[in-house]
């Protein structure tokens, strides 16, 4: 039927409390939020990103940001879930992708792909419903999205360092992180 394997390995983003590791069993409401454990169950990553693929082309980052809409910024999944299921789901003939914008990639969804949505359409409704009652759960607690946009900059700010990681360099952004975290903590009120 479906590979069980390439969703939810790597690191997950939960900014309301903390990371988790995205390797363990768990679900939602279970161990997936602010304990440690999967977000997504088996198979929903897949029929997550190809649903959002149906709804029009996008890249790898757009699917990462649409998740986390849906998640009203409370879940981001890694690129490291996201681009191995992009790459299962070509494998599956499910999607296709094309160059766009120099090394980036535009997935769209092939017949193949739309008649497997449509021989699993209780299972997509379900985890789209699961997505928005966790938002719904979370949106009290998830952090403005100016804060997500500038956790987004910075992230994009240690992928554009520029030059080898000397220890020195190293050293010098990691108090800069550590600062920022302790005035951040700090400055609660």
């Amino acid at each position: 039927m479906f590979g069980r394997h390439h969703e939810g390995r790597g690191r997950g983003e939960f900014w309301g409390r903390g990371g988790f590791e995205g390797d363990g069993p768990g679900d939602f409401f279970g161990r997936g939020f602010g304990g440690r454990g999967r977000v997504f169950g088996h198979g929903d990553l897949r029929l997550v990103i190809l649903a959002l693929i149906a709804e029009k082309p996008r890249h790898g980052y757009e699917l990462i940001r649409a998740i986390e809409e849906k998640f009203g910024g409370a879940y981001a999944p890694s690129p490291g879930a996201v681009y191995p299921t992009l790459t299962l789901l070509e494998e599956q003939d499910h999607i296709r992708s094309e160059a766009s914008e120099g090394t980036k990639k535009l997935y769209t969804i092939t017949p193949e792909g739309e008649a497997f949505l449509a021989e699993n359409r209780d299972a997509v409704d379900g985890v789209m419903a699961r997505m928005d009652l966790a938002a719904s759960a979370f949106s009290a607690r998830s952090t403005p999205e100016m804060v997500r946009e500038a956790l987004h900059t910075f992230r994009h700010a240690l992928q554009m360092h520029r030059g080898p990681w000397t220890q020195a360099e190293a050293e010098r952004v990691r108090a800069i992180i550590e600062k920022a975290a302790r005035d951040i903590v700090g400055g609660q009120g």
